[in-house]
This record gives C-alpha cells, structure tokens and sequence, in this order.
C-alpha cells in the first residue's frame, strides 16, 4: 500500500524551530521528487519547496528561503523540513508529495503548523 505520512507539526513560538517528516511506505522515496506545500485557510495551496530524485538538487520558494530547509534519509525512507525562525504567517498544514516528471502522484494528508505568541 502506497502511502505518505507528514508528522512533526505543533505550536511554537514566533522565532521558534519545527522539523517536519515525511515518511513513505510500499515505494522507494528515492525514486521520487518530493515536494513540500502547505495551505493556510482562505488561500490556494503554495509549494514552498522540492528535493530532486536524481541528483538531490533543492528548491525553494522566496517566502521561506533562508528559513528552510529539505533533506533527504534514504536509509529511512524519509524526507525533513527543517523550518527555522517562524513567522504567525507560516501557520498553514503542510504537505509532502512524492512526483514523477511533471506530475505529483502521491500526497500525504496534512500536518498543522501553528505559529502563535
């Protein structure tokens, strides 16, 4: 069974660090880009960030450049975003998804990142 689950979501504090998981089951994740979004109520889905399967090159969206980061455990199955000194605007549910060429094939459901004083 092809599955994706995000974990590591919570509450901090403005400045605060959380690194988010993105586990993959019944495929190699390797074999995959994995791209990261996230979605805050009343706005359309942002990508904010892709690792590449073939040769591990990262990709980032201006609104969290400098803060984030992807990286890949192979060995896990695994893909992290660290995220560095949150901002109130970076409450969203974040998203991993596993794609193949130009299309993102597998999704996980979501975990709530909730940055607040």
């Amino acid at each position: 069974q092809v599955q994706l689950v995000e974990s590591g979501g919570g509450l901090v504090q403005p400045g605060g660090s959380l690194r988010l998981s993105c586990a993959a089951s019944g495929f190699t994740l390797d074999d995959y880009a994995i791209g990261w979004f996230r979605q805050a109520p009343g706005k359309e889905r942002e990508g904010i960030s892709c690792i590449s399967s073939s040769d591990g090159s990262t990709y980032y969206a201006d609104s969290v450049k400098g803060r984030f980061t992807v990286s890949r455990d192979n060995a896990k199955n695994t893909v992290y975003l660290q995220m560095n000194s949150l901002k109130p605007e970076d409450r969203a549910v974040y998203f991993c998804a596993a794609g193949w060429r130009n299309e993102y094939i597998y999704w996980g459901q979501g975990t709530q990142v909730t940055v607040s004083s």
